[in-house]
C-alpha cells in the first residue's frame, strides 16, 4: 500500500501517536483524579421492572469529561484544561464532575478546542460544563442532586449547568427514551441509583446504556485492501489494553483509507457485544483518540 501522507505531516502524526501510546500503556506521570466509573447496563435483567424506578436517568453526553477541584479544571487523565479567564468565574469552590459539551454530534469540535495550547476565548462561547456529580460529597445520589442544583443556581454562571435527570416507570419507557436520544444523534443513557454513594472506580450502581459500546485500541499493523480498496488500507490490526488482538475493516471513509491512522496510534471503535474469547463483535472505526497529550496550536 502506498503511503501518501506528506513527510512533514507524517512525522507530526507519528510523534502525536507516540504520546498517545504512552498514555494508553499507562506510562504517564500525571495523577488521574479519583473518579467513579460506570458499568454496562445488564443485557438481561429479570427484576428491572421494579428496580428501574430506583434510578435517575440522564443522557450520556459525548463531550470531554472534566473534574473541577474547586479552583482548577482537569481532564479525566489528570491534565489541566486551559480555559478563558472568565469561563470558570463564580463556579462553586468544591469539587464537581461533568462534561464539557456543545451539542450532540459535536465531539470533535469540543475536543479540538479543549486541546488547544493557546486559548481562544471566542472558541469557548458555546461550551458548557454539564455537571452530573459531586465526587467529594458523602450524601446519596438523590441528595447530591439537590446540592448540585443549589450550587449551580448560586453560581449565576452561564458556562455551567446540570444535566437533566429524570425517572421512568418501566424498562419499556427506558427503551423508548434510549431510542429518542439515539435517533436525535445522542450517544446513550446513564443510570444512577437513587441511594448510591459516590465510589471511586467501577460502581455497579452507576450504569451506562447504549445501542452500541465503544472502547480503545492501539494500531499495530495495516492490511492492504482488495478490489475497490486495492492500493489503500483495507483494515487495521489493533490490540486492546487487555491484550485482545483483532481486525477492524469498517467505519473508514475514503480519505482515512488513503491516510490511515499510523501504527502506534490509539483509536476509538464501536462494537456490539463480545465473543466468548473477549473479541469485540462487529467492530467499526470511529476516530483517532484525542487526549490532553496531544496539543495543537
Amino acid at each position: 500500500m502506498t503511503n501518501k501522507i506528506p513527510s512533514i505531516k507524517r512525522v507530526r502524526i507519528l510523534i502525536t501517536c507516540m504520546f498517545l501510546s504512552l498514555s494508553f500503556s499507562g506510562q504517564s506521570n500525571v495523577t488521574k483524579p479519583p473518579l467513579q466509573l460506570a458499568t454496562i447496563y445488564p443485557a438481561k435483567d429479570n427484576h428491572a421492572e421494579f428496580k428501574i424506578k430506583q434510578y435517575w436517568i440522564s443522557e450520556k453526553l459525548d463531550g470531554i469529561r472534566g473534574y473541577w477541584t474547586g479552583s482548577k479544571l482537569f481532564t479525566r487523565q489528570g491534565h489541566l484544561i486551559n480555559t478563558p479567564q472568565n469561563f470558570t468565574k463564580n463556579w462553586p469552590n468544591e469539587s464537581l464532575e461533568g462534561e464539557l459539551w456543545i451539542d450532540r454530534n459535536r465531539f470533535e469540535q469540543v475536543s479540538g478546542i479543549v486541546r488547544r495550547k493557546v486559548v481562544k476565548t471566542d472558541d469557548w462561547q458555546e461550551i458548557r460544563f454539564m455537571v452530573f456529580d459531586l465526587p467529594n460529597n458523602k450524601k446519596n445520589f438523590t441528595e447530591r442532586l439537590q446540592v448540585m442544583a443549589s450550587l449551580v443556581a448560586k453560581s449565576n454562571s452561564t458556562t455551567i449547568a446540570m444535566i437533566e435527570q429524570k425517572k421512568v416507570n418501566s424498562t419499556n419507557e427506558l427503551k423508548i427514551l434510549l431510542n429518542q436520544i439515539v435517533n436525535a444523534q445522542g450517544e446513550g443513557l446513564m443510570l444512577h441509583h437513587q441511594d448510591a454513594f459516590y465510589k471511586t472506580g467501577r460502581n455497579s450502581h452507576l450504569l451506562k446504556l447504549k445501542k452500541h459500546y465503544d472502547s480503545e485500541a492501539k494500531v499495530i499493523a495495516h492490511l492492504e485492501g482488495k478490489g475497490k480498496y486495492k492500493g489503500k488500507m483495507g483494515a487495521l490490526i489493533v490490540t486492546t489494553v487487555e491484550g485482545v488482538t483483532f481486525k477492524i475493516g469498517t467505519g473508514f471513509n475514503d480519505q482515512q483509507r488513503m491516510t490511515p491512522p499510523p501504527v502506534g496510534c490509539i483509536i476509538t471503535f464501536k462494537y456490539f457485544g463480545k465473543s466468548q474469547k473477549g473479541v469485540p463483535r462487529f467492530a467499526s472505526f470511529m476516530r483517532v483518540r484525542h487526549s490532553k497529550e496531544q496539543f495543537i496550536n
